[in-house]
């Protein structure tokens, strides 16, 4: 059987693919905010489901609007008629997804309990027990019980998923779920202490630096870059573009891309500049002396800086949930300009 698993990009969306990460192995997780990005992730799950094989598609704490629930209901139905053999479950908490929920019957809705605990309730196994404390506290933070024991915890877990954004989920999204993740188990050590909420709140930085940690002391900034650096080299042809005579990197949305850009380059001599996009269409270069980033940045958007440090903005810039179709229209952009 084949996993794969939607879910929101909070800590409830995250703490439920917790849940079928233990249970599953090699599942395919996604994650989706509110709108068009939430059609194009079911359509990639579609797109990659096994002929040969069972495909369970789980979505979890996305509430669907009849046109998406409607849409997928069809694409499934028409696949099995093809020769698929496909499980749809969708298991959420919101009340926006009566509606949504009562014509289809593979849309399970429970206003009284977060996703996350829907989900672990669902597929609970006498392996998930220990787990008990950490999803009660996402359960109180999520639906708000401030009244209960596990909710400071669950605040201080809440901003520690918030803020795990070290790994960007559009260029690397198994090893950002798996980042995430890291955050919640580390977290759980915490949760037997009454008072174990403080302690994991000043230790936050200290667990984000022991996901990256290999076997020297260095300062989290170094330690990211390493390993973003590590990810990049590793799936190099997937993140080169070229311009000119000139061939580069191009990230999407990646935190300190100064930091890592200067470490890619020095790492790798071949490649002349770095380039990170942002969601807003903004984007930064940098060299290693082995071209002039100012002038392509001015070539290009009417940019500019300093020949290792520029920027400008792309126009016509639009929304991206795919690493892919940015790639694509960054290559035809400066291909134009080139």
């Amino acid at each position: 059987m084949r996993l794969f698993h939607l879910s929101h990009t909070d800590l409830d969306g995250y703490g439920c693919q917790l849940v079928t990460s233990i249970l599953f192995e090699n599942a395919i997780f996604l994650n989706a905010n509110y709108g068009d990005e939430i059609i194009k992730k079911i359509e990639k799950i579609l797109s990659s489901l096994d002929i040969n094989d069972t495909n369970y598609i789980l979505i979890t704490d996305l509430n669907l609007s009849l046109q998406e629930a409607a849409f997928l209901e069809e694409e499934v139905t028409r696949l099995k008629k093809n020769g698929f053999d496909i499980k749809l479950e969708l298991l959420d908490h919101h009340a926006s997804g009566a509606e949504s929920a009562e014509r289809f019957k593979w849309y399970y809705l429970d206003v009284t309990r977060s996703a996350s605990k829907i989900t672990f309730d669902r597929f609970f196994r006498n392996e998930l027990l220990p787990y008990s404390p950490l999803f009660d506290a996402i359960n109180a933070v999520d639906i708000w019980l401030t009244q209960e024991e596990a909710f400071e915890s669950g605040k201080v877990l809440m901003r520690a998923v918030e803020e795990a954004k070290e790994i960007n989920r559009a260029m690397f999204p198994a090893q950002n779920v798996r980042y995430r993740h890291h955050m919640l188990l580390e977290g759980l050590k915490y949760l037997n202490d009454p008072k174990g909420y403080i302690r994991l709140d000043e230790d936050l930085c200290k667990i984000k630096k022991s996901f990256f940690k290999r076997d020297q002391e260095e300062t989290f900034d170094n330690l990211v870059t390493q390993y973003v650096t590590a990810l990049l080299a590793k799936e190099k042809d997937r993140f080169t573009i070229e311009y000119k005579e000139f061939k580069g990197i191009l990230t999407y949305g990646v935190s300190n891309s100064s930091i890592v850009g200067n470490g890619f380059l020095k790492q790798n001599p071949d490649y002349h500049f770095f380039m990170n996009v942002s969601p807003k269409g903004t984007f930064s270069l940098r060299a290693d002396n082995k071209m002039d980033v100012s002038k392509m940045a001015y070539d290009i958007a009417l940019g500019g800086g300093h020949p290792n440090a520029s920027g400008g903005k792309f126009k016509n810039f639009g929304e991206f949930f795919d690493y892919e179709n940015l790639k694509e229209f960054v290559q035809l952009y400066l291909d134009q300009q080139g």
